[in-house]
């Protein structure tokens, strides 16, 4: 299980145990959780992605560059 952050992170669940009551319309993912940069789980979660998620990458993407560049100017 993956739940995409609005900060780039991804909260990823490798072995989730997962609880639903139906009738209170609620669900509980638990296990052990890890907090990992999106760009650490890509191109495995791209599927999972919504609109407003391939906006944010696309974004963070343009920025990689610029960031890069940030780090060898003297």
């Amino acid at each position: 299980v993956n739940m995409i952050k609005d900060d780039g992170t991804v909260i990823h669940f490798n072995n989730p145990k997962v609880q639903a009551s139906l009738s209170a319309n609620t669900f509980a993912i638990t296990g052990h959780a890890e907090a990992k940069p999106i760009t650490e789980m890509l191109p495995g979660i791209l599927s999972q992605l919504g609109a407003d998620s391939l906006t944010s990458l696309r974004k963070l993407a343009e920025q990689f560059p610029r960031q890069v560049l940030d780090s060898k100017a003297p």
